[in-house]
């Protein structure tokens, strides 16, 4: 029970912050063109209570002029209302402060504003983050240089080993392992072609990947060279014991080099085994003897472990420097999974709809507020990508085109065709919505959408 409060409450706090960005960036620039603004809504559904003209009122809107600030029924998304919005009637008198009395350049910076206040809000919130300073793990940024593959895997059936450099995947350029990431996992389930460098040789090898996780993300079943850093060591434990201590990288076992997906097996398998552990501890190497304790069947140390990381912090102008490079990435990102599900090439399961939204936002809350400020960023990001770039009529970036199009050729559009397309486009929207809605739970069945549709 507490965990579906804590979800719901995560949504809402997340999804109603950037809603609310993306709703100020319409109100902003409709009150500085002089556009009546007749409602800012916080929530959806009934009103509750609000302000208007001055007046606090509870249900019912007061009459006259005026913005009404009110609190609705569900307060999950915000939303404004403008003057003349949506109304098409042919020879509609127009006050001076209607949507519709305004130059298509200011109507077209009015639609825009709401998508370019949540890109800003994500390298903001990005900007902070890199401010505070973040655990990283190293590898990410570092060359991709494989050190670990799994037996079975399509990397071992495919003929990669390790050592080999990754250069190209898919046809793309890859320069570090958080390059090699979003190529594969973008691709589940294809064969794509991967380009190696292997002692001064390049090779090209057919690869057909897997998927994995509900979301159906790209596997290849290859590593870096990723070092394993103890976050803790349990009171009492052989780790204890031996002298290993929180922070402490381990970069050998016996003298032979063990990387993170090797470590526990390493582990495991030397109960009762003493193991020569050599570990970087403050720029020092250390040798330290360890033996593991059997517990069942097999070894165990003591420790919990992570990939070996290192706090990424920046002074203010390299922070935003970072975060736009960072949002950069991650629009280019969005704009190619878009593109991908017109084209095929991306799954519907890599879709996330509001249950999937709900999920990661409590997942991040329970981090704590810097991972949390991550993921609205990430998400205000999306928001503001797909009402740019989405093919449907009610989404501003197609407002937007629809404005410039008119603007090129000094012709407004019909009012009865400019009714037909924002029906269609409603109705896209719904639909759109149910679909992700439904993918949501769809996802969490056994074979995701073949349990609902058998062909």
């Amino acid at each position: 029970m507490m965990n579906l409060l804590g979800t719901l409450l995560a949504f809402v706090i997340v999804f109603f912050l950037v809603t609310f960005v993306h709703e100020f960036g319409h109100f902003f620039m409709a009150k500085l063109f002089g556009v009546r603004v007749d409602a800012f809504s916080f929530g959806i559904g009934p009103r509750l209570f609000g302000v208007k003209n001055r007046k606090f009122s509870f249900f019912q809107e007061p009459q006259g002029p005026g913005t009404d600030y009110r609190v609705s029924l569900v307060p999950v998304i915000c939303y404004v209302k403008l003057l003349g919005e949506g109304m098409f009637e042919k020879d509609r008198p127009l006050a001076p402060d209607d949507l519709m009395a305004k130059t298509r350049g200011q109507r077209f910076l009015i639609m825009g504003m709401g998508s370019f206040m949540n890109i800003l809000l994500a390298v903001a919130l990005v900007a902070v983050i890199n401010i505070a300073g973040t655990s990283v793990p190293e590898y990410l940024d570092e060359r991709p240089v494989i050190g670990w593959i799994e037996s079975g895997s399509p990397a071992e059936k495919a003929g990669l080993r390790i050592d080999d450099e990754i250069v190209r995947v898919a046809g793309r350029e890859v320069a570090t392992w958080t390059d090699v990431q979003v190529a594969v996992g973008s691709n589940p389930d294809r064969r794509i072609g991967i380009e190696v460098r292997r002692d001064g040789q390049t090779l090209n090898v057919d690869l057909l990947t897997e998927s994995v996780t509900e979301y159906k993300m790209g596997y290849a079943g290859f590593q870096a060279k990723i070092l394993t850093q103890i976050r803790m060591v349990v009171p009492g434990s052989p780790a204890e014991k031996a002298g290993l201590k929180g922070g402490d990288v381990i970069q050998a076992i016996d003298g032979r080099p063990v990387y993170f997906y090797q470590f526990l097996e390493v582990v495991q398998k030397s109960a009762g085994r003493e193991l020569a552990f050599t570990v970087e501890r403050a720029g020092r190497s250390l040798t330290i003897p360890v033996t593991p304790r059997r517990e069942g069947d097999v070894g165990k140390i003591g420790i919990s472990q992570v990939p070996k990381s290192s706090v990424r912090k920046y002074s203010l102008f390299p922070a935003i420097g970072a975060s736009l490079k960072e949002n950069l990435g991650n629009v280019t990102l969005v704009v190619r999974v878009i593109r991908g599900l017109f084209t095929g090439e991306t799954p519907a399961s890599q879709l996330g709809g509001p249950v999937a939204i709900a999920d990661f936002s409590y997942a991040a809350l329970r981090l704590g507020l810097l991972p949390l400020l991550g993921w609205i960023a990430v998400l205000s990001l999306q928001l503001g990508v797909i009402n740019l770039v989405l093919p449907i009529p009610v989404a501003d970036g197609f407002q937007m085109a629809v404005l410039t199009l008119e603007a090129l050729f000094r012709k407004d559009i019909g009012p009865k065709f400019r009714m037909v397309l924002m029906s269609i486009g409603w109705i896209l929207m719904i639909m759109l919505t149910a679909f992700v809605i439904l993918n949501d739970f769809v996802k969490k069945l056994p074979r995701g959408w073949r349990s609902v549709v058998p062909f």
